[in-house]
């Protein structure tokens, strides 16, 4: 293994994050991004969770933060897990350890939630974020492949207008923030290599605003089925 790549992550409350790690989070985000410090920090304040990823010398490289809420579906109330703006330093792309600490998180929250279902809604202005989806799940959706069903399109439409008002256009699954967090230039031109691959492909064309920081709200549901292989190897790892 590379030592130089590799990260360790963990999971912490938002509540008890030091300014500095604040701080931290912020300068690696608006290095790729786009973003507005008051913005970013406001958000932050409304999740619940964070995951942190550091290098060997105990940098923050990486992060994705998250909430939780109930969302009553057909007269079934559910868990959403919402995810916040999310990056990993160029580079550590490919490294495991996200998936890895997030698994963990997914676990644990499944069972501290007991027999509730729980969906994760995924929102991405990047087809780097969006391609988590097809990389760990079987199960996820809008796809490509396969058009979304009824059920999956309810708790999807209602989650991301509980979170998002009319900023969330139903009718194309874009929402449109107020103060948006483009990538940069150095980052998004990049999507270019990858043109081909279905996904992005797909990505590319449902958000075609994604250069001016449009975000596809995506969903998929957070159960051991629907968990890749490989994620399983790493949970026991």
């Amino acid at each position: 293994m590379d030592l130089d790549r590799k990260l360790s992550g963990q999971i912490e409350r938002v509540s008890n994050l030091a300014q500095d790690v604040r701080e931290a989070m912020f300068m690696l985000m608006n290095e790729f991004y786009h973003a507005d410090k008051a913005t970013f920090l406001s958000d932050l304040e409304e999740k619940s969770r964070v995951i942190l990823l550091k290098d060997k010398a105990g940098q923050i490289k990486g992060f994705t933060s998250a909430r939780i809420f109930d969302l009553t579906v057909a007269n079934e109330t559910i868990k959403i897990l919402f995810s916040g703006d999310t990056i990993i330093h160029p580079d550590f792309w490919g490294t495991l350890e996200l998936p890895r600490i997030w698994g963990r998180f997914m676990l644990d929250t499944l069972e501290e939630i007991g027999p509730q279902s729980l969906y994760w809604l995924l929102i991405s202005s990047g087809f780097r974020t969006y391609r988590f989806l097809p990389a760990y799940f079987h199960e996820f959706y809008p796809r490509h492949d396969k058009a979304t069903p009824a059920k999956m399109q309810k708790i999807l439409d209602d989650a991301a207008s509980w979170l998002f008002g009319e900023r969330y256009d139903s009718r194309v699954g874009i929402i449109r923030l107020e103060h948006p967090t483009p990538l940069r230039e150095c980052l998004s031109a990049a999507g270019e290599e990858r043109r081909g691959n279905p996904h992005v492909d797909f990505f590319l064309k449902c958000n075609p605003g994604c250069v001016e920081g449009d975000e596809l709200a995506c969903i998929t549901k957070l159960s051991l089925e629907n968990i890749k292989p490989f994620v399983k190897r790493l949970l026991r790892s």
